[in-house]
């Protein structure tokens, strides 16, 4: 490539696009203002979205990255900018999404004198990264983007933050990029034994589970995970942010693990003599109390960071590498065996899941509405097609349950960090990454009100996100655990909402509101066929709980399936 001179900005711009960045979401500044005046010459090459919030840049970015599997990109300016990105980049570390967090910074020669707006980004963010950066010079930026790329791409994906200095950005510098190699994986004897040893304890197991993690689509190895389950007649689990990883049609898939999860998996879990975990990281919501968690199983563990390994959870045979290899070697060697007696515990738990939960809260349709009513009606409307970007609480769990999916990359959430106010900037990445899907944002009224600002964006933008809002005008999760396990003392969980209706009419987005069970199936019609963004509040119980529920530090075995228990 033939060099010539550009400013610091301008290289950073350029070597964005040599990375292949289309969309990136960011708010501009003082410190940052060199670079967005040359932002201002890309217009049709780089989409730049203006968000309300620095948090809602990255959750945007967050969201972006998780529909596509690309790295998702935000801007900042110094000091509050960046800080305001802390939750978010967070967020991203905690779930492993791939990020380029770029924050401008004072001058070079200003650092550390206290300037206006100045703040140590780099010291704040190297705990919530995967590498934290300073450019300084106008000549570091095309080697430091490239690593930054590389960083948030390879291995376990993840969160980079730059710091840019004012004086970097208007500096000149010869312009010439080189892209750095993403790591991959490759067979060795050691993995190649491993393997071998694998796939003799799976097909000599039997009552074997596979639990799939978030790994698994990252790696790109859905339809491995599925061509190995089939091979082997394994049953298959999904952690929360493992779901979609397999279709939820799929003969083979068992439901999700953990809290919230379904009973079935849960209780093989804990009845299973073989456990395989692929690209998860055995959380606490996955396994409550890891003293009591699969008693009975041998574990074998595949995953990509060595440090989740042996760390909750010991492994009788650690496999340290990429899913979608494991996968394609495991292909080679399982065999297939009927396990009568072990597919019919599950379905006999999956019944009584039915029968004592799920047929309860959509059977009555006289009373006040259910969320899970209300989440089984989007995803019969949805038809497995749309992408479910979920706020946390109460609305998270009801959606992971009932929601359908046909597709990887259709479950967006916040897992490990457990963000309030993810759904709606996370909502509207996604829409832009995969604009030709459906996009659902399902949030409840306590998590709508911490990110509300960032319906000005999808006014400005036009992005075409729907907004489901379960609003039970409590703090919904809070308030569980309140009535549970704090003698229904529900302190300072309540919401005195505003008028959601005249909030989204200020930004110029159609809305609607039902109360009742025989609106629900008109007005959801009506949200999903509607060309652009659309709001529909759904008014549903205040005191309405999640189950099956592991409590805190529980045993899976000693799941919750009602309020009585």
């Amino acid at each position: 490539m033939e060099k010539r001179e550009v400013k610091g900005a301008e290289a950073l711009l350029l070597s964005l696009l040599e990375e292949g960045v289309d969309t990136l979401f960011g708010y501009p500044g003082g410190a940052i203002m060199p670079l967005y005046d040359e932002l201002y010459n890309f217009e049709g090459r780089l989409n730049h979205i203006l968000v309300r919030h620095e948090q809602g840049a990255v959750h945007a970015a967050e969201g972006y990255a998780r529909a596509t599997g690309k790295v998702g990109v935000c801007f900042a300016t110094a000091g509050p900018g960046a800080t305001n990105m802390v939750t978010g980049i967070t967020d991203a570390m905690m779930d492993s999404t791939p990020l380029v967090c770029i924050t401008a910074q004072v001058t070079a020669d200003m650092l550390g004198k206290d300037f206006f707006q100045e703040a140590d980004t780099i010291s704040i963010t190297i705990p919530i990264t995967k590498w934290s950066y300073q450019i300084t010079k106008a000549s570091e930026v095309m080697s430091v983007i490239a690593k930054a790329f590389a960083v948030a791409r390879s291995g376990r994906p993840g969160p980079v933050l730059i710091s840019f200095t004012k004086n970097a950005q208007t500096e000149l510098t010869e312009y010439s990029y080189s892209k750095q190699k993403r790591h991959t994986y490759h067979k060795t004897h050691t993995i190649e034994e491993a393997i071998r040893s694998a796939a003799e304890m799976i097909n000599s197991s039997e009552r074997p589970l596979i639990v799939a993690g978030q790994g698994v689509i990252q790696s790109g190895a859905e339809s491995l995970l599925a061509s190995v389950a089939e091979r082997g007649n394994l049953p298959v689990a999904t952690t929360l942010l493992g779901i979609s990883s397999i279709p939820s049609d799929h003969p083979l898939f068992a439901g999700n693990v953990g809290m919230h999860g379904n009973l079935a998996p849960n209780l093989m879990t804990q009845e299973c003599d073989l456990l395989i975990g692929i690209g998860m990281r055995f959380s606490d919501r996955v396994t409550g109390d890891t003293k009591l968690y699969a008693p009975k199983a041998k574990v074998i563990h595949i995953e990509l960071d060595k440090a989740e390994i042996n760390k909750n959870i010991k492994a009788d045979l650690p496999i340290h590498t990429d899913a979608k290899l494991a996968l394609e070697m495991l292909s080679e060697r399982v065999i297939y065996r009927d396990r009568v007696s072990w597919f019919e515990f599950a379905d006999r738990c999956r019944k009584r899941e039915e029968v004592e939960v799920v047929e309860k809260l959509l059977s009555d349709t006289d009373g006040e509405l259910s969320m899970a009513q209300v989440i089984d009606k989007v995803a019969a409307a949805g038809k497995g097609e749309a992408v479910i970007v979920t706020d946390v609480g109460q609305n998270q769990m009801m959606a992971a349950r009932y929601s359908k999916f046909k597709h990887s990359r259709s479950m967006i959430t916040s897992g490990g960090l457990g963000t309030m106010g993810f759904g709606l900037p996370a909502a509207i990445g996604a829409k832009l990454g995969v604009p030709h899907k459906e996009v659902v944002a399902v949030t409840g009224d306590g998590g709508l009100q911490m990110s509300i600002q960032e319906l000005g964006t999808i006014m400005q933008s036009d992005i075409g996100v729907k907004i489901l809002l379960l609003n039970n005008s409590y703090l919904g999760m809070v308030r569980q655990w309140q009535e549970l396990f704090f003698k229904h003392r529900y302190s300072f969980t309540e919401m005195v909402n505003p008028d959601f209706h005249k909030i989204a009419e200020a930004y110029k987005i159609p809305s609607a509101k039902v109360t009742h069970y025989d609106e629900l199936d008109s007005a959801i019609s009506l949200m999903m066929s509607h060309k652009g963004p659309y709001l529909l509040e759904v008014v549903v119980r205040n005191e309405e709980n999640v189950f099956p529920m592991v409590p805190p530090g529980a045993s899976l075995s000693n799941l919750i399936l009602d309020e009585k228990q």
